[in-house]
C-alpha cells in the first residue's frame, strides 16, 4: 500500500511537515514490488476558485481549458487565467440536484472543426438529457445541432457523461431517473451506455442494431447512475463508475467500477453491490459504504512516471480521490488521496502536459462550501 501524508490537514497527528514540503503539499511514498520506493512528492494548485458546480473540464489544444458549471454555464480558462465572462451560456438548462450542465467535450479532431459537445438536462415532457453539438469560434459556442435528446431524466440519477473513445465514437452514460425498472427495459435509452456517431447518427456495428427490441443507439444495458468514462491505455477497456443504490431502491453502498463492453447487461436492478446472475456483469469494485463516484480518468505517467496507468476517480459522499492500480483487467492495489480534505470532489482529469486536475462540489446544496468554493486545482509534481 502506499502512505499518502496530508500534511495541512494531518498537522496534529503527523507533527511537523516534511522538511521541504509546505502545507499544501503531499508526500507519497512507493512501497509496492517492483517499483523504485522513491518519494512521489507534489503540491496541489488552485487554478480557479469561487464557482459553483463545475462538473466537466476539458483540454483545447491552443493552452485553453473549458470547463461547466451547473446552471448552464461554460467558462474558460486561458494561459492560466479564467475568463470573467462564460463563454456560452445554455439557455434551455434544468439545473437543479444531480442534473444541470453535466458535461462538455471536445471532438477528436476539435483543433480543425472546432466542434465541442454539450450535455445537459433540460424540461420536456417530465426532465429529459440531450447532447448538442457547439462550434467554437471567436470566443463563443454556435451553430447548435442536437446529436441526441429525450433521453429519460429526473433532479436525481441523471447521468451523464459523453465523450469520444478511441474509436472516434461518442459514448453517452445514461441514468434512471430514479423509475430502477427502466434500465432493464431495451426500448429505453435510460439507465445505459448509448454509442453514436459525432453526428449523432447510429454505428452500424452497435451491439443490437437490427434488433426491434433494444433501441439501435445502445451500447450496454443495465445502469443505475454511472457518470464517468475513461478508456484504458493499451487495452482500450471502457472504465465506468457508478452510484449504487440509496435506501430508497435497495441497501445503502454498493457504489461500483466497471469495466463496460459491447452489448453487455450490468444487472440494476435485477443485481447489485456483490451480487451475481447468470448472463449479468458484476463490478470489478465495490464500495459500502458509499462514496459516490462522480469521474474517472487514466494517468499517462507523463508528468508523474509513478502514476502510469492508475485509474482515478473523484467521490462526492466519500470526500475524497481514490488511485486504482492495475495490471490488465487485475486489481493490485488502490489509496485514498485528500480523504475530508477538499470536500466533495466531482472531475477529475490529465491535461496534456500530465498534471491532474481536479473540482470540489461543495456548493451543490450536499456539502460545506470553503471560502473560495468551489474550485479547480490541480497536482503539480516537485522534482
Amino acid at each position: 500500500m502506499f502512505r499518502f501524508i496530508l500534511c495541512a490537514f494531518f498537522f496534529a497527528a503527523c507533527g511537523q511537515p516534511p522538511t521541504g514540503l509546505a502545507e499544501n503539499e503531499i508526500s507519497a511514498t512507493q512501497n509496492a514490488a517492483g517499483e523504485t520506493g522513491q518519494a512521489v512528492k507534489f503540491r496541489v494548485e488552485t487554478v480557479a476558485s469561487n464557482l459553483e458546480v463545475p462538473w466537466a473540464i476539458a483540454f483545447a489544444p491552443d493552452n485553453q481549458t473549458f470547463f461547466t458549471e451547473r446552471p448552464g454555464r461554460v467558462r474558460v480558462i486561458e494561459n492560466g487565467k479564467l475568463r470573467v465572462e462564460p463563454i456560452f451560456t445554455v439557455p434551455d438548462v434544468e439545473p437543479s440536484s444531480e442534473s444541470g450542465l453535466m458535461d462538455l467535450s471536445l471532438h477528436p479532431n476539435f483543433a480543425a472543426n472546432r466542434f465541442v459537445y454539450l450535455a445537459y438536462a433540460y424540461r420536456g415532457d417530465g426532465k429529459r438529457v440531450r447532447v448538442v453539438r457547439y462550434k467554437f469560434a471567436d470566443n463563443k459556442l454556435s451553430e447548435p445541432k442536437t446529436i441526441i435528446e429525450d433521453i429519460p431524466a429526473a433532479p436525481n440519477h441523471a447521468g451523464t457523461r459523453a465523450r469520444f473513445g478511441p474509436d472516434g465514437k461518442l459514448y453517452i452514460t445514461t441514468g434512471d431517473a430514479t423509475e430502477k425498472e427502466i434500465a432493464q427495459q431495451t426500448d429505453s435509452l435510460g439507465g445505459k451506455t448509448l454509442r453514436l456517431n459525432d453526428n449523432g447518427t447510429i454505428p452500424a456495428d452497435n451491439p443490437f442494431v437490427g434488433d426491434k427490441k433494444f433501441r439501435p443507439e445502445i451500447w450496454t444495458v443495465g445502469h443505475r447512475n454511472a457518470q464517468s468514462l475513461a478508456w484504458q491505455p493499451g487495452s482500450n477497456l471502457m472504465f465506468q463508475t457508478e452510484h449504487g443504490p440509496s435506501g430508497f431502491d435497495g441497501p445503502g453502498g454498493g457504489d461500483e467500477v466497471n469495466i463496460v463492453e459491447r452489448g453487455k447487461n450490468y444487472g440494476w436492478a435485477e443485481i447489485h453491490h456483490k451480487q451475481n446472475k447468470n448472463g449479468m456483469e458484476s463490478p470489478l469494485l465495490e464500495y459500502t459504504p458509499s462514496c459516490a463516484p462522480a469521474s474517472g480518468m487514466f494517468s499517462s505517467g507523463k508528468a508523474f512516471p509513478e502514476f502510469k496507468g492508475n485509474f482515478f476517480f473523484g467521490c462526492l459522499r466519500g470526500e475524497r480521490i481514490i488511485r486504482v492500480v492495475l495490471d490488465g483487467r487485475k486489481v493490485v492495489k488502490q489509496e485514498n488521496l485528500f480523504e475530508d480534505k477538499y470536500g466533495r470532489i466531482r472531475e477529475i482529469a490529465e491535461a496534456p502536459d500530465g498534471l491532474i486536475y481536479f473540482s470540489t462540489s461543495n456548493r451543490d446544496g450536499r456539502g460545506r462550501a470553503a471560502k473560495e468554493d468551489d474550485r479547480i486545482l490541480r497536482l503539480v509534481p516537485i522534482k
